[in-house]
C-alpha cells in the first residue's frame, strides 16, 4: 500500500464524495466520512436504532479499527454485554459499535458471532488490512473493484461506475448468465473486474495478498435431518421476529394473500399487540393477479391498517428507467418495480418493512420442487406415452392469467431428459437455451453435479445460494432502499435457516403439497383457509400488458442500438415479440429481460461518458470507499 500525499488524500475524498452522492437515497438521515493517508471510508445513514443520537454506521475505534456497516446487528445487546465483561469500553449505543471490539477480541473469527443482515467494511490500520464481508443469506449487497493500487467498494454498482468512469466494460460471460436467469449470480456482475462479495463470505485484503474466506456455509442438504417440533420452531421464529423488529422507529409489513407474509404478520402482531402495524400490499386491476382482497381480509383479521398500492402499465417505462439508473444494475424480476412503488408509499410512514422472503427456499414452497419430486415417477412412464403427453401439453393455449395449469404443465414436460438441477435451471430460465442462441448468446455452463437421490435438497440449496440473495433479496434491497426503506426477512434469521435445514423431505414436499411443516405450524396463527389456499406468489400481468398498453414501448426497447452494441441479435428479439403477440408462446419473461438490459446499457453508456470528470485519481493512489 502506497503512502498518499495530502493532495492525493484530498483527491480521494472528492471521489468518495461522488460515490456517496450516487447512493444518497440509501441514507436520508445524514452521512459521515473517515479519511487517512491510506483509506477513505464514507457512509450514508438510514436511522433505525439510536435515532435521537448522531451515530452514523461508521465507527472509529481507538485501537486503529474503522468500521462501516450497512445493515443491522440483531444480537448487539448480547455482544455488548459479553465484550464489556471482557473489559472493552463501548461508549456508543449504536449496534455497529460492537463490531470493532468484537474483531479485537476474536480476530478474523469475529463474523461467526454476528447475527443480522450486513455488508461490512473493516479497516485495521495496525495490519494494513481491509475486510469486506456480507451476511449469511446475502440480504445486503457489497460490490468491489480492484486495480493495481486501488480498491473500491460500495453497496450499489452505480457508485463503482461513478468512481471508475470509462474503465467499466461489459463482461460477455456475465451477460449470458443475466439473460438466462434474469440476474447475475455472485461473485459476478455485468461489468468486468467489478465483483460481488458472496453471501457468507469474508474477503481479506492485506499487503501479503488477498484471501477469500467462507465464514459460513449453508446447512441445506448437509445438516442431519430429524423429526421437527412445532413448539421448538415457535420459539425460534418468534425470537427471530422479535429480534428483527427490536428497533427505535415504526415498522410495517409487506402483506400479500399468501401464507408466508400472513404468518410473519401474525407473529409480529402477537409479539406487540398494542403497537400500530400497517400492512402494505401491491394490487393490480387484473383480477387473476390481484391478491389485495385476501390481504385486506387478513389485515382486518390481525388488526392492521391496510395500505394498498395499485400498479398499472403506465407506471412501467419511467419506473424501470429510474430504478436502473438509481442502482446501476439490471434485475429482470417484473415485481421489482411494484415493490419499489409500494415501498415509496410506505416511506411516508415507516423506515423498515418486514417481509416473508426466504420461506419458499427453506421450507420447500416452489412448484418446481414439487415438479422435481414428481419427475421421477413421470420418467418411469413409457417413452411413447411421455411423447404423446408432451405433444398434448404443448398444444394447450397460452393464457394471460396468473400461473395457470397449462403454464406449469408446459414447464414440467420440458427438459425431462436432464438431471434434476439442470432441469430446474431450464424451468426457471427467463430465456431458454434455444432462444439465447438465436439472440447470439452462448448459454452459460453450470456445475450441476448433485446426489440424484436428493434432488429437492439440491434445488433448495441452489436457490438459497443464488436466486434468493442475488435476485429476490436484491429486489428487496434495491426496491426498498431507493426510497430509504429497509426490508427485513425474519425467515432468513440464522436460527430459522438452521432449523429448516433439518427438515426431512416429507416435511417439505409430500404428495401434491409443498411447505408441509410450515403450513401445519402456521395453523397456530392463521385460519386453515389461508394456509391451504393455492400458492400464487407476486406476479405481474406482464404478458397482456406487452400485447396491449406496453406494446409500442417494448418494440422500441427491443430495437435498441444498445442491445445490438452488446452483441444481441435484435431481429431475434423482435421475433420473440411477434410470437408473443400471436400467442404461439408466452415470451413475456424473455422480452422483459431484454427490455431491462436495454435500459441498463443506455444508462451505462451515459454514465461512462460523464463519470470521473469531477476528479482525476493518480494511478499510484489507494482508494477505498463505501
Amino acid at each position: 500500500m502506497n503512502r498518499n500525499t495530502g493532495e492525493s488524500s484530498a483527491t480521494m475524498e472528492l471521489q468518495t464524495d461522488a460515490m456517496l452522492r450516487t447512493m444518497a437515497h440509501r441514507g436520508p438521515n445524514g452521512n459521515a466520512t473517515f479519511s487517512s493517508r491510506d483509506i477513505v471510508m464514507a457512509v450514508n445513514r438510514l436511522a433505525i436504532r439510536g435515532v435521537d443520537q448522531q451515530q452514523p454506521p461508521l465507527i472509529e475505534h481507538q485501537d486503529g479499527i474503522v468500521v462501516a456497516c450497512n445493515g443491522e446487528i440483531d444480537n448487539h445487546r448480547e455482544l455488548r454485554h459479553m465484550l464489556e465483561q471482557s473489559g472493552h469500553v463501548i461508549p456508543q449505543s449504536t449496534d455497529v459499535a460492537v463490531i470493532a471490539p468484537l474483531y479485537l477480541e476474536k480476530g478474523l473469527d469475529f463474523l461467526e458471532h454476528l447475527q443480522g443482515v450486513f455488508a461490512i467494511a473493516l479497516w485495521d490500520a495496525r495490519n494494513q488490512r481491509l475486510i469486506l464481508a456480507r451476511d449469511r443469506a446475502g440480504e445486503r449487497h457489497l460490490y468491489y473493484a480492484t486495480s493495481d493500487n486501488a480498491v473500491y467498494f460500495a453497496s450499489e454498482l452505480s457508485a463503482l461506475v461513478a468512481a471508475q468512469g470509462s474503465s467499466a466494460q461489459l463482461d460477455p460471460a456475465s451477460l449470458a448468465h443475466y439473460l438466462r436467469s434474469g440476474y447475475c449470480p455472485s461473485p459476478r456482475s455485468l461489468l468486468e473486474d467489478h465483483r460481488k462479495v458472496r453471501p457468507g463470505e469474508m474477503i481479506v485484503i492485506e499487503p501479503a495478498g488477498t484471501r477469500y474466506v467462507r465464514y459460513w456455509t449453508s446447512p441445506i442438504g448437509i445438516a442431519k435431518q430429524s423429526t421437527p417440533s412445532k413448539d421448538a420452531f415457535d420459539q425460534i421464529f418468534r425470537h427471530a421476529v422479535q429480534r428483527q423488529s427490536d428497533i427505535d422507529v415504526d415498522y410495517g409489513v409487506l402483506l400479500s394473500g399468501g401464507v408466508d407474509s400472513a404468518l410473519m404478520t401474525a407473529v409480529a402482531r402477537s409479539l406487540r399487540p398494542d403497537k400500530k402495524l400497517s400492512a402494505y400490499c401491491i394490487r393490480f386491476a387484473e383480477a387473476s393477479f390481484d391478491e389485495g382482497g385476501h390481504a385486506a381480509q387478513m389485515a382486518a383479521h390481525l388488526g392492521c391498517d391496510f395500505v394498498p398500492v395499485t400498479v398499472s402499465p403506465h407506471d412501467i417505462p419511467d419506473g424501470i428507467r429510474q430504478l436502473v439508473s438509481t442502482t446501476g444494475e439490471p434485475l429482470a424480476d417484473p415485481a421489482w418495480l411494484p415493490l419499489a412503488l409500494v415501498t415509496r408509499r410506505a416511506s411516508q410512514d415507516v423506515r423498515v418493512l418486514l417481509a416473508g422472503e426466504g420461506a419458499d427456499e427453506l421450507f420447500g414452497g416452489y412448484p418446481t420442487y414439487l415438479g422435481a419430486h414428481l419427475a421421477g415417477r413421470y420418467a418411469q412412464l413409457p417413452a411413447v406415452l411421455r411423447s404423446g403427453i408432451r405433444r398434448l401439453v404443448e398444444r394447450l393455449p397460452v393464457s394471460d392469467k396468473k400461473v395457470t395449469v397449462s403454464f406449469l404443465l408446459k414447464r414440467f414436460v420440458r427438459g425431462q431428459e436432464l438431471d434434476g438441477l439442470t432441469r430446474h435451471l431450464l424451468w426457471t430460465a427467463s430465456i431458454s437455451p434455444e432462444w439465447l442462441r438465436r439472440l447470439g448468446v452462448e448459454p452459460p455452463v453450470d456445475f450441476t453435479d448433485h446426489d440424484l437421490g436428493a434432488v429437492v435438497d439440491a434445488l433448495q440449496a441452489y436457490d438459497f445460494g443464488h436466486s434468493l440473495p442475488d435476485a429476490l433479496m436484491a429486489k428487496a434491497d434495491r426496491g426498498g432502499m431507493c426510497h430509504g426503506v429497509e426490508i427485513r426477512a425474519p425467515f432468513l434469521d440464522q436460527t430459522v435457516i438452521e432449523f429448516a435445514a433439518t427438515l426431512p423431505l416429507e416435511a417439505r414436499v409430500h404428495g401434491l403439497t409443498t411447505k408441509v411443516f410450515l403450513k401445519d405450524y402456521a395453523q397456530r396463527y392463521l385460519p386453515r383457509s389461508v394456509v391451504t389456499r393455492r400458492k400464487r406468489g407476486l406476479s405481474v400481468p406482464l404478458a397482456q400488458w406487452l400485447r396491449g398498453p406496453l406494446y409500442n414501448w417494448a418494440r422500441s426497447r427491443l430495437a435498441s442500438r444498445a442491445l445490438a452494441g452488446a452483441g444481441i441479435v435484435t431481429e431475434a428479439a423482435q421475433e420473440l415479440m411477434t410470437e408473443h403477440c400471436l400467442r404461439s408462446n408466452d415470451h413475456s419473461r424473455a422480452i422483459w429481460t431484454l427490455i431491462v438490459l436495454s435500459e441498463w446499457l443506455e444508462w451505462l453508456a451515459r454514465t461512462r461518458a460523464t463519470a470521473g470528470d469531477e476528479v482525476h485519481v493518480p494511478p499510484e493512489q489507494l482508494l477505498m470507499s463505501v
